[in-house]
């Protein structure tokens, strides 16, 4: 039992670890589309929507597999509901922050996730995290400094309102991954990440009202709606929706930081943005710490119990 338990929790750890790095497109689609002259609330409207189309899609080839929507009561919809607001609320955050500050001043911000994470992970336990736990996050905090060239600027100097909006988008991110194990529901995971999407492309109207009758999606937006819906949320959200549910939220925080080395590499071949000694200093660190807070994991970590769930 045991050692299924610790293969779960290997698969999860994986899952979680891949969901992160597929958020490594954004930080480049979103500056792309900036350069294209689009907003950062057409960009957050874009990718909502088009995650929920994507998911919609997914829905439909299950349905013509035999495997129909499962009707759930309003409160299960509305916690996955609701789930979509704070994803769609990392999304106003960090975009936000980006149309203000440098992208590696944001990102660096953004990835205070994770150790907040390990301050939910110890609210909701009521136990001191553990020491690997505490490494991995001072070592990935230290590789995100470096690898983002932040070393270099510091946070001096940029604006205020940015910065204040950066640090928050990590907490919002840091609680998306905690509830994401914690919001388990009796339907398939298409299901799932549409309700969620859903409810992101719903909130996302708060801050871009016209973004469906504009025809801004036809406009060119498209492609950069396309690949942030796919990298940025429906990966992400299916993955994240697998494995946190067996994982603590420290862990996953923590193991959500392939975001970074990623999005350098996506960076590197798309934008033809070279990475120096330094910053590849910082990613082998990113990842010695995800390596870190796998360290004894086998022998002190129970998983989360799953609600009882028909993934058909």
């Amino acid at each position: 039992m045991e050692k299924e338990s610790a293969a779960v929790r290997r698969v999860a750890a994986l899952q979680v670890f891949i969901g992160g790095a597929c958020y490594g497109a954004n930080a480049t689609m979103c500056k792309s589309a900036f350069a294209s002259g689009f907003s950062w609330q057409q960009v957050v409207a874009g990718q909502m929507w088009c995650s929920a189309v994507l998911f919609g899609v997914a829905l439909l080839v299950q349905a013509a597999r035999g495997r129909g929507w499962r009707r759930l009561g309003a409160r299960d919809a509305a916690k996955l509901v609701a789930l979509g607001f704070l994803s769609c609320a990392t999304s106003v955050l960090y975009y936000f922050a980006m149309s203000l500050l440098p992208v590696e001043v944001a990102i660096t911000l953004l990835f205070q996730y994770s150790w907040i994470g390990l301050v939910i992970q110890v609210i909701e336990t009521r136990r001191a995290p553990r020491p690997a736990e505490v490494a991995a996050a001072a070592v990935i905090l230290a590789g995100t400094v470096f690898a983002s060239g932040v070393w270099r600027t510091g946070l001096a100097g940029f604006s205020p309102l940015g910065l204040l909006f950066g640090f928050l988008s990590g907490v919002s991110c840091a609680l998306f991954l905690a509830l994401s194990g914690k919001v388990t529901v009796p339907c398939s995971d298409a299901q799932r990440g549409f309700l969620v999407c859903l409810g992101a492309s719903a909130a996302s109207l708060a801050i871009c009202p016209d973004f469906i009758p504009s025809g801004v999606v036809f406009q060119g937006m498209a492609p950069y709606a396309l690949v942030m819906g796919l990298f940025g949320m429906l990966l992400p959200v299916y993955l994240f929706g697998l494995g946190t549910p067996h994982i603590p939220a420290g862990m996953a925080t923590v193991l959500a930081s392939s975001e970074l080395p990623a999005g350098l590499f996506v960076s590197m071949i798309a934008l033809g943005e070279p990475l120096g000694p330094v910053e590849w200093l910082g990613v082998a660190a990113i990842l010695a710490g995800v390596a870190i807070s796998q360290a004894g994991e086998g022998h002190s970590v129970r998983p989360r119990r799953r609600e009882a769930e028909a993934r058909g």
